[in-house]
């Protein structure tokens, strides 16, 4: 099968940890490559934003990369990026003259307005059957950002309109189900198939990171107030008043490494919170790794907290679950999914610290809980979140939509919903 992917701002070859750079950028590429594993050939198209960008770049055999000149050749926060998605289509459409793709999947409300667009043009002589994955949904970012969603007003009918012509949507956890059945969205069309993590690289097994103090706590991801990591500061006062003084926590990811970090509003908010409530020592800014470091990182850890407002899916939890690392995590989106409360980590209400820290004292304070906890989450990696796994049920998805075929909501084998 000759399949296209849209993904307008998250290209699979961008470093991570930046502003608008994360899960979908991960989940684009490794799908793409079990994908390509399985005998099919994939063409990611992302927007240029950097003029040296090659117009093709082989990732691997079966997964190109093309850039497509839509708006100018430099980073645009993703949010000001809807004017440019008509030339986006455009230049995948040229692509396209000579042999359209089996199927077109976009990634994010704006790629399917691209995808869209791209796939149904009169004038081409065909239709390609468009799959949508949306990442994240706007009515669920209005609702826990509300003013300070900075979406483009046409999101509010836009995005809906995406998920009612789009001939397949694939949901990444059961909760955007819902959420996409109170848009109006049929829920005859949705799969469902989770993000994975690639257990080849993330495993167990290997050296670890050294720390400085007994405990340590890891958070791993943008640094955007929605993620909660002043959360995290926040437990450690609670932890200390528990009896848990000796304990670090180590922060990975921001706009560059921690050497210009410093520059970063986010930064700078949080470690004033830290100076603030006392824990500035504690406290540990590592900004942007390579990929090679994270598995060392992972395995260091005594527990990796994701305390989100709201989560779509997120893929650090499965990052640490496959190095048997225990997650806390707060009990929202598809976090609900991938973390069993008190079977592979703890789940705590959102935005609750002390909640956070009730969690961590219970496992700071019961070395046996953790290895149960950490030892269950790899074994449910391993069974449930590979990417050849994950790609298998993403295919039978796009073999719904090429076959135009009617049916219940389709959820990966083993899914709970």
């Amino acid at each position: 099968m000759r399949i296209a992917m849209i993904s307008e701002h998250a290209s699979p070859l961008a470093a991570l940890g930046g502003v608008d750079a994360g899960g979908q950028n991960v989940h684009v590429a490794a799908l793409s490559e079990a994908l390509a594993r399985r005998g099919h050939h994939v063409t990611v198209y992302t927007r240029r934003d950097a003029t040296e960008l090659p117009a093709k770049v082989r990732v691997g055999r079966g997964f190109e990369v093309v850039h497509v000149d839509a708006g100018p050749a430099t980073h645009v926060p993703k949010d000001e990026l809807l004017p440019f998605m008509g030339d986006l289509a455009d230049g995948v459409a040229r692509d396209w003259s000579q042999r359209p793709p089996d199927v077109v999947h976009g990634h994010f409300w704006m790629s399917g307005l691209a995808a869209m667009d791209a796939a149904r043009r009169p004038d081409a002589g065909y239709r390609v059957p468009v799959i949508q994955t949306f990442h994240a949904l706007g009515t669920v970012k209005r609702r826990h950002q509300g003013a300070e969603d900075t979406s483009p007003q046409e999101r509010r009918w836009l995005e809906p309109g995406v998920g009612r012509s789009a001939d397949r949507i694939i949901a990444t956890c059961s909760d955007e189900v819902f959420e996409l059945k109170a848009m109006g969205i049929n829920t005859g069309k949705i799969s469902i198939a989770p993000c994975g993590v690639d257990l080849s690289f993330f495993s167990a097994d290997g050296p670890a990171d050294s720390r400085k103090r007994r405990f340590r706590v890891l958070s791993v991801g943008r640094l955007v107030p929605r993620k909660g990591v002043d959360l995290v500061i926040r437990a450690l006062p609670f932890l200390r008043e528990a009896g848990f003084d000796d304990v670090e926590l180590l922060i990975v990811g921001g706009g560059g490494d921690s050497g210009v970090l410093h520059a970063d509003p986010e930064v700078r908010r949080l470690m004033d919170l830290a100076t603030e409530l006392g824990v500035a020592d504690q406290v540990r800014l590592q900004g942007q790794v390579s990929r090679g470091e994270m598995p060392g990182i992972f395995r260091s850890a005594d527990a990796v907290v994701c305390a989100p407002w709201y989560e779509p899916f997120g893929i650090v939890p499965l990052e640490a679950m496959a190095c048997g690392v225990p997650v806390v995590a707060a009990a929202v989106g598809g976090l609900r999914d991938t973390v069993v409360d008190h079977g592979t980590g703890l789940h705590v209400p959102p935005r609750d610290p002390e909640a956070i820290a009730s969690a961590l004292a219970l496992l700071f304070g019961n070395p046996d809980l953790r290895a149960e906890l950490g030892n269950a989450g790899k074994l449910r990696a391993q069974t449930r979140y590979s990417w050849d796994r994950v790609a298998a049920e993403t295919e039978k998805a796009y073999q719904l939509a090429v076959a135009g075929a009617p049916a219940g909501v389709a959820p990966m084998e083993g899914a709970a919903l």
